[in-house]
């Protein structure tokens, strides 16, 4: 698994049995889902002619999410009807995401691997999620490959990650994890963190195009993230087509 960073792993294990505590050191995660998932929504319906307001607006779609960590996005894609794929080269958040499924009777498909491992089964998906994952991996060109080559010809690609900039260094690190204690000091190194113009070239190296950029911004007057098409100074997300 040459994408996995084996540090990378072991510092996120340690916490992996707080995945689904929204007070715990994901805390950020939870907050952040329901923006991130409207964004989802909002894509894969654009991209494959769905009704957003559908009970089931992903019934028929094959959906991965490549580290999954605890499920927080695998289950609502399955409640969404989609038949749902996590991955995560942390066996310890994979277990803890059975487990919640079980609880709740949802018939996802987890696996203890990495993209690399996983593209050579020759199983492709309609909707690949490389969510808060790249900033985290070894080789961010060997992990957009996989992630690209694991989607169908006509499938569409959501990434979102960390912009590399002095106002993702004072908020995403010195502020999330040493003022505020929102994620656990240490999480991110602002060194791997990636650019737009730098995911787009890897996206546009391996047989991809970025479709549409848009910015996730921490609203402190409403207290809640909310998206922004202009700001992408910390958080961003990119949709993706096979070219």
């Amino acid at each position: 698994m040459h994408t996995v960073d084996q540090k990378e792993i072991q510092n996120f294990s340690k916490d992996s049995s707080h995945w689904w505590d929204i007070n715990g050191p994901f805390k950020p995660l939870h907050r952040l889902n329901p923006v991130r998932l409207s964004y989802i929504k909002q894509q894969v319906c654009a991209h494959f002619d769905r009704e957003v307001n559908d009970l089931k607006p992903y019934k028929g779609l094959d959906i991965i999410d490549i580290g999954c960590g605890g499920g927080l996005v695998c289950e609502p894609m399955a409640r969404l009807g989609a038949k749902t794929t996590g991955i995560d080269a942390d066996a310890n958040a994979i277990q803890v995401a059975q487990d919640h499924a079980e609880q709740f009777d949802l018939n996802i498909d987890y696996k203890a691997t990495s993209s690399d491992e996983l593209v050579k089964n020759k199983k492709r998906y309609d909707v690949v999620l490389a969510l808060e994952i790249i900033e985290h991996v070894a080789n961010p060109d060997a992990f957009v490959k996989s992630v690209i080559d694991l989607c169908k010809p006509d499938g569409l690609i959501v990434f979102s990650t960390l912009n590399r900039t002095p106002k993702s260094f004072a908020l995403g690190i010195v502020a999330a994890e040493y003022i505020l204690g929102w994620v656990p000091k240490g999480t991110h190194s602002w060194k791997k963190f990636i650019k737009p113009s730098e995911l787009a070239k890897l996206v546009r190296n391996n047989r991809g195009k970025a479709d549409s950029i848009t910015g996730l911004v921490f609203d402190p007057i409403h207290n809640e993230f909310k998206l922004s098409p202009k700001d992408l100074d910390v958080n961003y997300f990119m949709a993706v087509k096979k070219t």
